[in-house]
């Protein structure tokens, strides 16, 4: 694959620039396994609709074919399990979840990730989608398998870090 150069010029971005350097949704580090591809995540409907707005141009159109999308506001009835599940980005950027060429949080990492760009905070991403793994075994122990209304901020939170909750 010949290497490809992205040019991001968004809301939160301007002239950043990164590099395809694996095919789109292939050669993943074997500690990450996600359930679900980005557009799958944007169809079923995370982050109340309002994340990737204005970003559309740096994606594949296809993406947003059917994403679940609101640019005038965060509407948690666009999610999947219809509840808000999200903290703001202010309180990423306290917690240090921020990295600077991923203004937007981990999904835009994911998003970059899944076209192929790799960089060093590649591995840190990757640990923080492992750590929230341990959410899954509270939702097998406490709820019945489908019940969609058991836990369902802890089950949308999940999603949006593309781990199926929905088969549980």
């Amino acid at each position: 694959m010949k290497p490809k150069t992205i040019i991001v010029n968004d809301m939160m971005q301007q002239d950043y620039s990164y590099v395809l350097s694996e095919p789109a949704g292939k050669n993943f580090d074997p500690a990450f396994t996600p359930d679900f591809s980005p557009a799958e995540l944007l169809s079923l409907g995370i982050f109340g609709g309002k994340y990737m707005t204005d970003c559309q141009d740096e994606f594949p159109s296809s993406w947003f074919n059917s994403a679940k999308l609101c640019s005038e506001r965060h509407d948690p009835d666009l999610n999947y399990f219809g509840v808000n599940a999200s903290q703001s980005l202010s309180e990423w950027r306290n917690k240090g979840w921020i990295d600077d060429e991923d203004p937007r949080g981990w999904f835009q990492w994911y998003c970059r990730y899944y076209m192929g760009r790799r960089r060093a905070d590649d591995e840190r991403q990757i640990k923080r989608w492992n750590a929230i793994k341990r959410h899954l075994a509270q939702i097998k122990k406490n709820c019945e398998r489908f019940d969609h209304h058991c836990r369902p901020k802890q089950r949308q939170a999940l999603l949006h870090w593309a781990y199926n909750t929905i088969d549980l």
